[in-house]
């Protein structure tokens, strides 16, 4: 989705934050690993008009604690920029906490909104040049220490290799299509963090090795998706999962749906995002849409997507 409406004025309009999976590297990266993401066509929508002051109209559905994370992380944004007399009315298209970058996708369509309403002038580049420190700084507020990498992809709307803050576009000769599906709610991204993060400094060379085959791992997909090799990047994406497991990011829900994903026909599938009791799962497909009416059919929540690659 392009970055603003056109038919938008310096006044009003509507930004578009892209949900993101990531195929590698998740939790790694935090530790300086590189990983692999790739923007989703769902996301979250920022409508904006003028307005007697800053504002935030929130969706339907939030607690008062998530409410008030997200009044907090507008409010620093908006400081950013001098607080524009604009109204901010989110509307998402996305699964809401399921590791599928919902705050991220929230965080760029906020920063975008506020960067086209203070800067009206400029043209698409300079706003996302504007955009990317305010949607860190709400990434900030949500996640504390985040590594960067769902801002960069939600932003960009690409399939991107990301590692210690620099973003390199991707591309595959192949067409890179996910099946994309719910396994279950899961704990908050900043919990699951931290507990990993505790053990982690309790057993620091053991995680240091899961970490360090996480990164050849996600070096060797790189080489896959560029050169169109899927049947080695679905065997990789089972590798990444079974490190995943290892660092105790997987849960009896996300291990059955994986599995699940396989009897489907998917080349590899694993977690994507944080991991914990449930969340998201990915699966590589050469038909996608194939086991989607399957997956329906059986009462699982999923949606097929491509990544990368020529399109038919």
């Amino acid at each position: 989705m392009s970055l603003v409406d056109p038919a938008s004025s310096a006044h009003s309009g509507v930004a578009f934050g892209a949900g993101k999976v990531i195929l590698f590297g998740e939790h790694a990266v935090v530790y300086g690993y590189p990983a692999i993401a790739g923007a989703l066509p769902l996301g979250v929508q920022a409508h904006f008009e003028r307005a007697e002051r800053c504002q935030l109209l929130a969706p339907q559905g939030l607690n008062e604690k998530q409410l008030a994370l997200l009044q907090q992380a507008f409010g620093k944004a908006a400081e950013v920029v001098g607080l524009p007399k604009v109204c901010v009315r989110l509307e998402a298209r996305l699964p809401m906490g399921a590791g599928l970058g919902s705050s991220a996708a929230v965080s760029v369509a906020c920063a975008k909104a506020l960067a086209m309403a203070a800067f009206p002038g400029e043209e698409g580049g300079a706003w996302l040049e504007r955009a990317a420190p305010m949607a860190l700084c709400m990434e900030r507020v949500f996640h504390g220490n985040p590594s960067g990498v769902d801002h960069s992809t939600s932003l960009r709307e690409t399939l991107l290799w990301f590692c210690k803050g620099q973003a390199e576009k991707l591309s595959s000769p192949a067409p890179l299509k996910l099946l994309v599906a719910m396994a279950g709610k899961r704990s908050s991204t900043k919990s699951t963090v931290e507990k990993l993060r505790e053990r982690q400094e309790k057993w620091p060379k053991h995680h240091a090795r899961l970490f360090e085959e996480i990164g050849r791992c996600t070096e060797e997909a790189r080489g896959a998706i560029e050169a169109g090799d899927l049947a080695l990047l679905g065997e990789l994406m089972n590798v990444n999962q079974g490190l995943l497991s290892a660092l105790q990011l997987d849960s009896e829900n996300l291990t059955r749906g994986v599995h699940r994903l396989r009897t489907a026909g998917a080349l590899g599938a694993k977690l994507t995002g944080a991991g914990g009791d449930g969340g998201a799962i990915i699966g590589l497909f050469e038909n996608p849409e194939a086991a989607e009416k399957v997956l329906r059919a059986e009462g699982i929540e999923c949606f097929a997507c491509q990544l990368a690659g020529p399109r038919s």
